[in-house]
């Protein structure tokens, strides 16, 4: 077993641990390290490019023609924070397409019919290269050498100064590393189910971690990328909203300039969806495509279907049968006890705004830091105090010297 030490270990390397270490490096707090379970990071945040092969956001030959398999979109109009970021990183933003009108099956029977298409207010806004873009531009910013990829946390256990966090490989080897303080970038529930915490933690928090849902963890996506945008040449603006399935919510997943495609969210329930073959699925949503959108959409070029539900990292199996929503925050801290004052969730989900949401992820991140730079002042603070009594000591002996003589 290897032993290694650092300041801050933030389990999880999504956005919101991604954008944790972005922001403790500004503070010029360089002791940091990022542990990732997966071999990529990102989390949530997932791509594929225009081949439908899985990008790898950490490599520099990464192009912008590619789709979202997880988060698509955010709302610069109330979600400022992440609309700041976007900006101070450099990033491409759009809108999304919906011009044009939609298709919809409103029963199990009855024929696909074209109605008068609707824009979101606010716009639903995406970025250019996906938001693989997002995670790409945080780690041009973020010293390589903190993050570490191929690491399942398996265990924390409290000592009087630290926390141990015991790393598993996929090749069997346990790393533990001794930090003061842990920033958890991982779904509550998954947190709760998936860690072994010694000692453990407060009833309280542990249930409510418990019962907080994952946003995408129920979800199921399914990508259709295509050599020509045909829907929008027949004045269709791709979106799509079936009864009959296996996709119930359908939308244009086109990047400027790249290849036209579309892309759905599944209708069908985790637990069935598991039941039946990958290539059976793919058959039943071109099917779908092709009675919505016509023949053109029979042969895609490329396809895929991303399941969160079946990826161990994000899902549990109390999520197989959830309820797809997003959760009222949980505490993000325990209030007292051994855990108190060196544990602090920054997932989406611990946001109180926007929890599930990418700039959720951003919020929940900002909260984690400050609550960790106002934990450290106020350690500070005793200190700070024995120091001004010894110094008005000094002043009043002084004093008391200068009125003696």
């Amino acid at each position: 077993m290897t032993l290694q030490t650092t300041r801050i270990a933030i389990v999880g390397g999504g956005l919101s641990g991604l954008y944790a270490a972005y922001l403790l490096q500004h503070q010029g707090i360089s002791d940091v390290v990022v542990l990732e379970a997966r071999d990529e990071l990102g989390g949530r945040i997932s791509s594929i490019n225009a081949e439908g092969q899985a990008v790898q956001h950490s490599s520099t030959n990464s192009t912008f023609d590619r789709f979202d398999l997880g988060p698509t979109w955010f709302w610069p109009g109330y979600q400022e924070e992440l609309d700041q970021l976007v900006n101070t990183l450099g990033l491409e933003r759009f809108e999304q397409f919906e011009a044009g009108d939609m298709v919809v099956e409103r029963s199990h029977e009855g024929p696909a019919v074209r109605m008068r298409g609707y824009l979101s207010s606010p716009p639903s806004t995406r970025l250019v290269g996906g938001m693989g873009a997002l995670v790409e531009a945080l780690l041009r910013r973020v010293n390589p050498q903190k993050t570490v990829c191929g690491q399942t946390v398996r265990r924390l256990r409290k000592h009087d100064d630290h926390v141990e966090v015991e790393c598993h490989a996929t090749n069997g080897t346990v790393t533990t590393w001794r930090a003061e303080h842990v920033l958890v970038a991982l779904p509550p529930r998954l947190l709760e189910s998936a860690i072994d915490f010694e000692p453990a933690l407060p009833g309280e928090l542990a249930r409510q971690w418990r019962s907080t849902a994952t946003w995408m963890a129920p979800h199921a996506k399914y990508i259709a990328i295509y050599d020509t945008p045909f829907w929008r040449d027949q004045g269709l603006s791709g979106e799509a909203r079936s009864m009959r399935g296996p996709l119930g919510e359908i939308h244009d997943a086109s990047m400027p300039g790249g290849s036209p495609a579309l892309f759905g969210f599944f209708g069908v329930p985790a637990s069935t969806r598991r039941k039946i073959p990958d290539e059976m699925l793919r058959a039943l949503c071109r099917e779908q495509l092709t009675r919505m959108f016509g023949p053109a959409a029979a042969a895609p070029k490329a396809e895929f279907v991303k399941d969160w539900a079946h990826d161990p990292y994000t899902a549990t199996s109390t999520d197989v049968n959830a309820i797809s929503q997003h959760a009222a925050a949980p505490s993000a801290i325990a209030t007292s006890g051994p855990w108190h004052g060196c544990l602090t969730g920054i997932a989406s989900e611990w946001s109180p705004q926007f929890p599930g949401y990418l700039a959720g992820a951003a919020e929940a991140a900002r909260l984690g830091v400050q609550a960790l730079n106002a934990l450290a002042a106020a350690e500070r603070l005793p200190y700070a105090s024995q120091d001004a009594c010894a110094l008005a000591g000094c002043l009043s002996r002084l004093s008391l010297k200068e009125q003696g003589s």
